[in-house]
């Protein structure tokens, strides 16, 4: 049964209230109402009857119309099944990135440019409902226990998976919360539209395909740089005999048609259930599943060893790594496998010759690509041939 809050004076409100009450609406099912939320988001009651509960509530417990109740929850679908203020930039297909840094200062990146998004939240607490929303939607638990979230929306919209990041004022230095989204297009580039948008020529994709089924691949570079671009266009020219494994943080790479690749992805613990699964532990796991191509979607920690090691022993390989040039991509894989090695720097740097392909990206093009030529013995140095 409905349950019911009596409330109001019992004249039917104007249209100008209708943001006010929904306000309260979107109170009510953030906090005592919240378990209804939740039971949509998992599926246990259909998106109707969810919606046919809203209408029923809000006509009871604001003492409106049913036309107005009808109105209220059309506006409240548009939250919850949207990102209310948020959602023409989530839908504009030239912005790649939303950055809040206030309830007034939104600002986004529209081909790699970054800029105002143009509008804002009308307050600090409309702003403060909203990312207790998101957390909400996302089945996510904001606390002081969890001040730093980071989540994956793969749900909500037909053409991006959505990857937030969200950090409250317990470890702010201003009094709002951040809140950062990256939209990961579902319909991909591929590698010929790579060659149309000025990534990189048709000769040098042609030396990347062949050099990415041949040997283990690094791409590096720094944020919003094409990494991952690259990675998701690269793995789909893989022969489809091929068992293929990508472990990742977000869901970030997805094949379009690929018949034999598998996705993990890491869990992280909240104050509510210690269970976790990080990359570390995902990578070992997936070094048992009988794979032929093994990809981390982005190394940054312990899980460097484990590509490493699978590497050595001739498993094809594939990673993205933050690095400002190609040759120092070896380097920096070697300081995240030490993190938790009994290897010296100098074992490990040796394992590294199996890396016999090193990509460089900057602004969404590809600016260096590297042959690993093997390690020194005599100098303690990689040597490296410029091949682009």
């Amino acid at each position: 049964m409905t349950e019911i809050r009596e409330s109001g004076t019992g004249k039917a409100p104007q249209p100008a209230e209708l943001p006010g009450l929904l306000d309260r609406l979107i109170d009510d099912y953030s906090a005592r109402k919240q378990p209804s939320l939740i039971q949509m988001k998992k599926g246990l009651i259909s998106r109707e009857s969810f919606l046919e509960e809203v209408r029923q509530y809000t006509q009871a417990a604001y003492a409106v119309s049913p036309k107005q109740a009808g109105e209220l929850t059309d506006l409240f679908e548009q939250y919850i099944f949207g990102y209310s203020r948020l959602s023409p930039l989530i839908d504009d297909k030239e912005i790649s990135d939303i950055r809040i840094v206030s309830h007034d200062n939104i600002r986004i990146k529209r081909r790699g440019r970054r800029m105002d998004a143009g509008i804002s939240f009308l307050s600090e607490k409309e702003y403060r409902q909203f990312v207790d929303y998101v957390a909400t939607k996302n089945q996510v638990s904001i606390s002081n226990l969890n001040a730093i979230q980071r989540f994956t929306d793969s749900d909500s919209h037909p053409d991006f998976i959505l990857r937030f990041t969200v950090s409250m004022p317990l470890v702010n230095t201003y009094s709002e919360p951040y809140l950062c989204i990256r939209k990961v297009p579902r319909d991909f580039p591929e590698m010929q539209e790579l060659i149309r948008r000025g990534m990189l020529s048709r000769e040098l994709a042609e030396l990347l395909i062949s050099r990415f089924r041949s040997g283990s691949t690094l791409i590096c570079g720094g944020n919003s740089s094409g990494k991952t671009t690259l990675l998701n266009a690269l793995k789909e020219t893989l022969p489809d005999d091929v068992a293929i494994l990508v472990t990742q943080q977000a869901d970030e790479l997805t094949t379009k048609r690929h018949p034999d690749m598998m996705f993990l992805h890491s869990l992280p613990g909240s104050g509510e259930s210690q269970v976790s699964y990080d990359l570390k532990n995902i990578s070992i796991a997936g070094l048992t599943m009988d794979v032929d191509f093994f990809i981390i979607g982005e190394v940054k920690g312990e899980e460097a060893l484990y590509l490493l090691n699978a590497a050595y022993t001739g498993q094809l390989c594939a990673a993205t790594l933050h690095a400002p040039s190609a040759d120092k991509a070896v380097d920096k894989l070697v300081d995240y496998a030490m993190y938790s090695s009994r290897y010296m720097r100098e074992e490990l740097m040796k394992m590294m010759e199996c890396f016999t392909t090193l990509v460089f990206m900057e602004k969404y093009q590809v600016r260096q690509v590297f042959q690993n030529r093997g390690w020194n013995r005599e100098t303690k140095e990689m040597m490296y041939e410029r091949l682009y």
